[in-house]
């Protein structure tokens, strides 16, 4: 009888600590993972809000609590920099950990257009998350939490 409660709760434990990334690095490859699957993935069950911090999420739910139904702030994938894509050369940097803050650069080819994104990352209670990320490079360079907390046009 212990056996088996030892096994359910490793289970249990074990299952709501799916999304839980204990690295950096980890949390960049799995929100990367869907996007290299190309149109063999199935977006309907994928939920970011598990990558994201708790700021983050707050503030894409203010989003399209201003935004009323309409486009809000952000009409594109921000962690590709684009609205569709074919993602090839993903280079996953080493990330720079400073206690419960890291950022991780990341490049990879978007319709053969070089992209460069910076992560930053914080480490929550159920482990790293994703709280912000910039473009540095292309036309239109941006911070992910500016945008969000931009003027709703």
């Amino acid at each position: 009888m212990i056996r088996l409660a030892t096994a359910l709760l490793v289970v249990l434990f074990g299952a709501s600590a799916a999304f839980a990334f204990d690295t950096p690095v980890a949390l960049i490859t799995a929100l990367y993972a869907p996007y290299l699957k190309g149109d063999a993935y199935d977006w309907s069950d994928y939920d970011v809000t598990v990558l994201q911090s708790a700021p983050l999420n707050a503030l894409f739910a203010k989003d399209t609590e201003e935004a009323d139904g309409e486009v809000g702030r952000i009409d594109f994938d921000p962690y590709i920099d684009g609205q569709d894509y074919i993602i090839t050369n993903l280079k996953i940097g080493e990330a720079k950990v400073d206690g419960d803050a890291a950022t991780v650069e990341v490049t990879f080819e978007n319709f053969d257009i070089a992209k460069d994104m910076i992560f930053s990352l914080v480490q929550e209670k159920d482990g790293w998350k994703v709280d912000n990320v910039e473009s540095k490079g292309g036309e239109y360079p941006y911070s992910l939490v500016a945008l969000l907390e931009a003027p709703l046009n």
